[in-house]
């Protein structure tokens, strides 16, 4: 079982207007060894209950063989985590911190298509799949990643984007945006894996992230193309 690690605030790097990366160091640990794909869990002080103090976040880094992780997350309005790490935290600040923990990770041996569905944060764990992959040169067929958010402030790492897509051969990297257009396209990630992917194949897996209203939506959308239900792997927020 994951014990309760001290984790020490040593960064913040604004990704857009309402969206920042945490970096954390954890301490006593020469290597927090996790999967790409796993999250963790924060106790912040926030409230007395579990349910109050505790949030989970995925890990937006690589594991890369150091005790620092990334965290990407965005600004609640009103909420009672984000409005206490956006006005209150500081640099050097400790907070308790559990896992690594979850499931939602690719399989050893990639021996399928994969597309990577997400929406905003839910960018987080296909960072650390992809970025690991690349590092240890994993042997792979074909990757697709698409993303949605609403306006291009809000299209997360955008620059490793760009030259993972020059370095990393049948990896490709799609944007819908739902307010503005970008490289001609301007709607939500539904359209674009419906008309690319709509000849199904058994040698085609998706993984989904992201909040369950676009979830749902994506997983209900392929299995009414004629995918199986364990071509889709999900992973929800909020």
């Amino acid at each position: 079982m994951p014990r309760w690690i001290d984790a020490k605030l040593i960064k913040t790097v604004d990704r857009s207007q309402t969206t920042r990366s945490f970096f954390l160091e954890l301490k006593d640990l020469d290597d927090f060894g996790f999967k790409a794909g796993q999250f963790i869990t924060m106790d912040l002080p926030i409230g007395e209950k579990r349910l109050d103090r505790w949030r989970s976040y995925s890990i937006a880094n690589e594991p890369n063989g150091t005790n620092v992780i990334e965290l990407v997350i965005v600004q609640v309005p009103f909420g009672k985590a984000t409005g206490y790490l956006w006005k209150t935290v500081k640099i050097g600040d400790v907070f308790k911190i559990k896992g690594p923990a979850g499931v939602f990770y690719l399989p050893e041996k990639l021996d399928h298509d994969l597309v990577l569905i997400c929406t905003g944060t839910g960018i987080a764990p296909f960072r650390s799949m992809i970025k690991d992959i690349f590092a240890k040169s994993k042997e792979y067929k074909h990757i697709h990643l698409i993303f949605g958010t609403r306006t291009k402030d809000g299209i997360l790492y955008l620059e490793d984007w760009k030259k993972l897509q020059s370095q990393m051969e049948n990896f490709t990297f799609s944007v819908a945006l739902s307010r503005e257009e970008y490289e001609g396209y301007q709607g939500y990630v539904h359209n674009l894996y419906l008309k690319k992917y709509k000849n199904v194949s058994p040698q085609r897996k998706f993984f989904l992230c992201g909040w369950q209203t676009m979830v749902d939506e994506c997983k209900k959308n392929l299995l009414e193309l004629g995918y199986a239900d364990n071509q889709i792997i999900e992973e929800l927020y909020g």
